[in-house]
Order: C-alpha cells, then sequence, then structure tokens
C-alpha cells in the first residue's frame, strides 16, 4: 500500500508543476504580469514554465527522481521568496505555508528517490540484476577453469610411472 501511497503522491506533486508550467506556456500573459510585479523580467515566463513542464514530468516518470525533486524544491523556495512575501496578507500567508509544504513533500521525494513505479528504480533494479549475473558467469569460469586444471592434474599424474618394488602387481 505504500508503494502506491509513494507513486501516487509523486504523481500529484508532479501535476502540479506540470499544469502550472502548461499555463505560463499556453498563456504567458499573466505569469509575465506576475514577474514584473516582483521586479523580474518579463520574458522569463516562458522558459519557467518550460522548466516546470519538463522537470515535472520527470518527476512523475521517476527519470532523474532525485535531482528533479531538489530542483522543484528550490524553485519552490524561491517563488515563495519572490511572490509570497507579504505575509501580513492572509492570502500571502496561505500561499506561502503552501509553497512551502509542497517543498517538504518534494524534500521526501528527494529522500526516497528510488521509489516504486520510477524509471530509476528500474534502472537500479535491472543493475543489480545484471550485476548478479555477471558474478554467476564468473563463478562458472572458476569452476571450469579448476575443473579443466584437475583434468589435466590427473592425466599427468596417470603418466607418470611408479615402480612396482614388492612385485604384488600395485605400485609403491
Amino acid at each position: 500500500m505504500s508503494a502506491i501511497a509513494s507513486f501516487l503522491g509523486r504523481l500529484m506533486l508532479a501535476l502540479l508543476f506540470v499544469l502550472a508550467g502548461l499555463g505560463k506556456i499556453i498563456d504567458p500573459g499573466g505569469a509575465q504580469q506576475m514577474l514584473q510585479n516582483a521586479g523580474l523580467q518579463p520574458w522569463l515566463a516562458t522558459p519557467t514554465g518550460i522548466f516546470e513542464v519538463v522537470v515535472g514530468l520527470c518527476l512523475a516518470v521517476g527519470v532523474m527522481t532525485r535531482l528533479s525533486a531538489i530542483l522543484l524544491f528550490g524553485f519552490t523556495l524561491l517563488a515563495t521568496l519572490f511572490f509570497h512575501r507579504d505575509l501580513a496578507d492572509p492570502m500571502q500567508q496561505t500561499m506561502a505555508l503552501k509553497n512551502i509544504a509542497i517543498a517538504g513533500g518534494l524534500l521526501v521525494v528527494f529522500a526516497y528517490g528510488q521509489m516504486h513505479w520510477s524509471y530509476d528504480r528500474m534502472r537500479l533494479r535491472r543493475r543489480g540484476e545484471r550485476d548478479a549475473a555477471d558474478a554467476n558467469a564468473r563463478a562458472h569460469e572458476a569452476e571450469l577453469r579448476a575443473a579443466h586444471a584437475e583434468g589435466r592434474a590427473e592425466g599427468r599424474a596417470e603418466t607418470v610411472g611408479v615402480p612396482d618394488r614388492d612385485g604384488d602387481g600395485h605400485p609403491g
């Protein structure tokens, strides 16, 4: 059950960023106005939207999960500092607390980056399987070499003559 919860949580966090980024790309006017009001360049709206979509999709799919989570964590904290500074305003305070909660969720994803149903986890599991197969192959090769060496040693022992000294038909 926790695997399903962690997967759904990661998807929900990613969805926030993908949808926000798409909004900035499709209709950058509102984002440009917010950027200008915060003292930032309005042209940053589209690159910011692209960043949110790309990194959000990486988080959703589980590709570079930890890197995606930490990038979005930093982005969320910066957005809070630039756009929700007036904590005397109840709306700004609510938005700042929401962003802090999102940042906390992203830290959990960062801490447990190899979550179930992610590309990173599949890649890690595949690497472990490949390492185990390589170890088995090396062990098999060592057994073959040992058996081959043992066979050569037995062959040499048969060719070395041991004289029958006491005349009973057995060497020795």
